[in-house]
């Protein structure tokens, strides 16, 4: 089906013209025909914005039609592309932009009441943005840049050049700029087209950012595969389970907030099933509790979770149908064409899928081994039949809805408000999210904090707002070891002790 991303389009529109590939819940869909056509018409209006191969295009698109054709159109003229995540906001995108040397920026005008055009003319950014706002009528209009396709250039052949830059979700106070080729992306699709079972019955609800590394990956797998993808730009966990239903899943995805949804809903429901082809449940992005796997089985009657392990440096790495037991125990074993090792306790990886390196070239000597593994840094044990079980990672992470949130990020934002003399920050437990984000505080003498204050003093920091401390709870001090660094399991301790009471 040919090595480059648009090869892959072009053979599937050939082979299977008619086959639905996306659709969304405002009545329009692309087969595999249309998402070609549609993407030519995209390219051919990026090209009359002077973009063409080798150009930089960050686009920062909601979990639309037009997201999974912006993907493809950039693909077609061999432009390299940097999708954004919508929640980002002036701080990540100025860091982000700059890094990657963006030519242009597209991105809707406003979407959910926040003004992108405004923010790209503040950033002095080149944009082309569009009326995500107002209501569909069920047309096929695409919400992106058109032009004539007759005067695309040829498509690019070269599979190992670098044409992907995704940001990691912050594993470090600023993020770092993953370079990916059509031969890496494409490859992350291996283990999900292989292992889930997919094929054209199957319809797969996605309300999950199309811009992080899974967009692609679950693209490749619909072309591949055939199931249909059913995209959701807002996800309100008291109405998009409701309306997923509308459409018939037979996937159920992809982290800890959405299963719970599609469980409160089957409640509010009732005894008739509100899912009734569902067959199976998605995981990725962060681990998901035991609980919440034997609730799925239960209600619903599926095997239980299908968890995915990867990085944005090696997306999925691992998939594999998990008893209810084995949830959180492991992450399955090595999928196809990967291998895993573990040296000095560290998971490593190599295979296909894996990145070119960092934009910040400077950072890959930290990244891969001297004979070539990419190191994962999250610590791991393989078992005797090659099940990978991962037991701490060596980031400093808050996963909250699958979203990886630097500590050190919120932190830093944190120490800048008056009242605030010392401050960590740590992942909770939390039943809806998987993880919240904690900040133990210790304030300035007779001085007070709370969760509103700080999260308004973040947010006009620039800090993104699913990244704002959703806990404070007061400390005397912040232990940190000879060094300066703080020790995160003893502040952990302390938290969960006070909140014992």
């Amino acid at each position: 089906m040919g090595d480059t991303m648009w090869e892959l389009v072009e053979s599937t529109a050939d082979v299977h013209p008619d086959r639905v590939v996306v659709a969304d819940d405002h009545g329009r869909h692309l087969t595999s025909a249309g998402l070609r056509s549609a993407a030519e018409v995209a390219a051919a209006g990026l090209s009359d914005l002077g973009i063409g191969p080798g150009s930089v295009v960050s686009w920062q698109l909601p979990t639309t039609l037009e997201a999974a054709v912006m993907l493809v159109a950039c693909a077609r003229l061999g432009a390299v592309q940097n999708p954004i995540i919508p929640l980002l906001r002036e701080r990540e995108i100025a860091h982000i932009t700059a890094e990657v040397g963006t030519d242009l920026f597209v991105a809707p005008t406003v979407w959910r009441g926040f003004d992108h055009a405004t923010m790209a003319t503040t950033l002095g950014l080149r944009s082309w943005t569009a009326d995500y706002e107002t209501a569909l009528d069920g047309s096929i209009a695409m919400r992106l840049p058109a032009g004539d396709p007759a005067v695309l250039p040829a498509p690019p052949t070269d599979a190992e050049a670098c044409r992907w830059i995704y940001f990691s979700s912050g594993t470090t106070a600023a993020p770092k700029g993953v370079r990916h080729s059509d031969r890496s992306a494409v490859a992350s699709a291996e283990s999900l087209s292989e292992r889930l079972g997919f094929g054209p019955d199957d319809v797969y609800p996605i309300a999950w950012p199309f811009t992080h590394i899974g967009g692609i990956a679950m693209l490749v797998t619909a072309l591949r595969t055939g199931v249909r993808l059913v995209v959701f730009d807002v996800f309100d966990p008291m109405v998009t389970a409701d309306r997923m239903a509308v459409h018939s899943p037979t996937m159920f995805g992809s982290a800890q907030p959405f299963f719970r949804a599609f469980l409160d809903a089957q409640a509010r429901h009732g005894d008739v099933p509100l899912y009734p082809r569902v067959r199976g449940a998605a995981g990725g992005g962060a681990p998901i509790p035991g609980e919440i796997n034997r609730e799925l089985v239960e209600v619903f009657g599926i095997p239980g979770v299908c968890g995915a392990y990867g990085l944005t440096e090696f997306p999925n790495a691992t998939c594999e149908w998990f008893d209810a037991d084995e949830v959180g125990t492991t992450v399955g074993p090595a999928g196809p064409g990967v291998e895993a090792r573990v040296a000095g306790g560290e998971l490593q990886l190599r295979g296909d899928q894996c990145c070119l390196g960092y934009v910040d070239s400077s950072l890959d000597a930290g990244l891969f081994t001297d004979d070539g593994w990419l190191r994962t840094g999250d610590l791991a044990v393989i078992d005797d039949d090659g099940r990978i079980r991962i037991v701490g990672r060596l980031k400093d992470v808050v996963i909250r809805n699958a979203e990886n949130i630097s500590c050190t990020e919120v932190e830093e934002a944190v120490l800048f408000h008056p009242a605030v003399a010392d401050v960590a920050v740590i992942g909770l437990p939390d039943p809806r999210t998987g993880e919240r984000v904690c900040a133990a505080v210790v304030p300035e003498p007779g001085a007070t904090v709370d969760v509103a204050t700080l999260a308004a003093h973040c947010i006009e920091r620039g800090l993104a707002k699913y990244k704002c401390p959703e806990q404070v709870v007061v400390v005397a001090a912040i232990p940190r070891n000879p060094m300066g660094k703080i020790q995160k399991d003893a502040v952990r301790r302390e938290v969960l002790s006070i909140l014992d009471g």
